[in-house]
């Protein structure tokens, strides 16, 4: 995969996300209990909320860096605890603000991704995080 191909599928998956969010409407984007009680605003945000540790990730390792900053306090370990936290952290956020906060971390998460020299996004072994996969648009939206 080149780093071109992969810029272009991640903005295709972008693409067919933004494409099931406007097929939605903002009106309805906080109705609740869309899934296990949560609104579209609340699955954005969340999903948001993880792509900002993709982002810290591919920063740090721009850096040669293996500690990043995570975008939720430190003491929480599980998941479960991680999604309670970015639930409660976006909960009274307006759908306006989580939609634009999710598209600046995805143009933030394409230009992580393009500084890194081909060679590097072909190296299986250089973001240890993907346990020896590839970045592909699949697994950094999967």
């Amino acid at each position: 995969m080149t780093n071109s191909t992969l810029i272009a599928d991640l903005h295709h998956e972008q693409a067919q996300w933004q494409a099931l969010l406007d097929q939605i409407g903002e009106a309805r984007m906080d109705q609740p209990d869309v899934a296990g009680g949560w609104s579209i605003k609340d699955i954005v945000a969340h999903l948001t909320g993880w792509r900002k540790r993709t982002v810290a990730r591919l920063q740090a390792a721009q850096r040669g860096e293996d500690d990043f900053a995570v975008p939720w306090p430190t003491h929480l370990q599980t998941d479960d605890e991680i999604n309670a936290w970015l639930y409660e952290a976006n909960r009274d956020r307006s759908v306006r603000e989580v939609l634009d906060d999710s598209q600046e971390v995805f143009q933030q998460m394409v230009a992580a991704i393009e500084a890194f020299p081909e060679a590097e996004l072909l190296d299986p072994q250089r973001f240890p995080w993907m346990e020896g996969k590839l970045l592909t648009a699949e697994e950094l939206f999967g």
